[in-house]
C-alpha cells in the first residue's frame, strides 16, 4: 500500500482577544484563517506492533517524542478506534514551531480528519471534540480548516468566504513560549465576537482589532519590538499584528506584488529571519 497524502495548513490569527480565565485555561475569541502556507503528511496503514512517527525537513528539528501526532494515535488506540491497525506517518515540517502558526495543532488535526473521511475511524461530533481537547486547545480549528470565527463561549462560526488576503509572514530566530505569553496576562477584554459576520473578514474591519497576547511579547523581546516597527514602515502595507502567542508578525498587504517587494526588503534588513509570502485559502 502506497501513502496517502495530506495537507497541514497554518492558521492564522487575525484578531485575536483575551476575554477571561477558567480554570488554569484563558478564555479567548479570535478570527483565524488558514494559509496556503502547509506541512506535508505522509500515511499509510502498516503491519506492525507500533505506529511510526517521522519528522522531516527544515523545521523538524527538536520535537518532542511526545508529540501532538503522538498524543492523537495514543488518546485513539486506547479508545481501540483503529482496532489494530497502526500507521506509518511522515510529517515534512515547513511551518517554522512556537511561531503562531499552530502547526502541531494542525498535523493532528489534518491527520485525525483524514482517519475519519477515510472511514478508518467512526465517531460522533462530541467524540471529535473531546479528542481535540485532549492533545490541544487548537487542534479543534485545523478540524474546521476555514474562515471561522471562535467565539468567548469556545464555540465556532465557519465561513464559507474566500477573501485572498495576502500576507508577509516574519519568524526572528526565536520561538515564543505559548504558556509563558499566556501567564503575563492581566487584563482581559469585553468580548466583540460573539455575532460573527462576514464582514469581520473585511481589512477595514480589522484594522480596528488587535491580538492581547502582542504587546505582552513586545515587551518581553526586543526584537520584536524592532520587526514590529519595521513592517509597520513598509510601503502600502495594510497592518501590521502577531499571529497566536508569536514570534511570528505578519504584514498585511492588499496584492501579491506589494508583498513580494516587502518580502525583499524584510530579507535585506533582517538575514537570519524565516520571511514567507503567502495567502489566506
Amino acid at each position: 500500500m502506497g501513502y496517502s497524502k495530506i495537507k497541514s495548513y497554518a492558521k492564522i490569527n487575525l484578531a485575536l482577544n483575551v476575554v477571561g480565565k477558567q480554570s488554569s485555561l484563558h478564555k479567548i475569541e479570535s478570527i483565524i484563517s488558514f494559509l496556503d502556507l502547509h506541512d506535508e503528511i505522509l500515511i499509510k496503514s502498516i503491519k506492525n506492533k507500533n505506529h511510526k512517527i517521522k519528522f522531516i525537513g527544515k523545521f523538524s528539528n527538536n520535537i518532542s517524542l511526545n508529540n501532538t501526532v503522538s498524543r492523537l494515535l495514543e488518546i485513539i488506540d486506547k479508545k481501540k478506534l483503529l482496532k489494530h491497525a497502526k500507521f506509518e506517518i511522515i510529517i515534512k515540517k515547513n511551518i517554522p514551531l512556537q511561531a503562531g502558526f499552530g502547526g502541531g495543532s494542525m498535523n493532528a488535526a489534518a491527520i485525525l480528519k483524514f482517519l475519519i473521511k477515510k472511514k478508518l475511524i467512526m465517531i460522533s461530533k462530541k467524540e471529535v471534540y473531546k479528542i481535540c481537547s485532549l492533545i490541544g486547545s487548537d487542534v479543534i480549528l485545523g478540524i474546521h480548516s476555514n474562515n471561522l470565527i471562535l467565539k468567548s463561549n469556545n464555540t465556532i462560526k465557519d465561513f464559507l468566504i474566500k477573501k485572498n488576503i495576502f500576507i508577509l509572514a516574519v519568524k526572528p530566530s526565536f520561538g515564543c513560549s505559548t504558556k509563558k505569553i499566556y501567564s503575563k496576562v492581566t487584563k482581559f477584554r469585553k468580548a466583540r465576537f460573539n455575532k460573527p459576520t462576514k464582514s469581520m473578514f473585511n481589512l477595514d474591519f480589522l484594522k480596528k482589532m488587535n491580538n492581547d497576547l502582542e504587546l505582552i511579547a513586545l515587551n518581553k523581546y526586543q526584537k520584536l519590538n524592532t520587526l514590529k516597527f519595521f513592517l509597520d514602515e513598509l510601503s502600502k502595507v495594510e497592518f501590521v499584528r502577531m499571529t497566536g502567542s508569536g514570534s511570528a508578525i505578519i504584514a498585511y498587504f492588499k496584492t501579491y506584488k506589494l508583498c513580494k517587494e516587502a518580502e525583499k526588503k524584510v530579507k535585506k534588513e533582517f538575514k537570519n529571519y524565516w520571511c514567507k509570502t503567502a495567502k489566506t485559502i
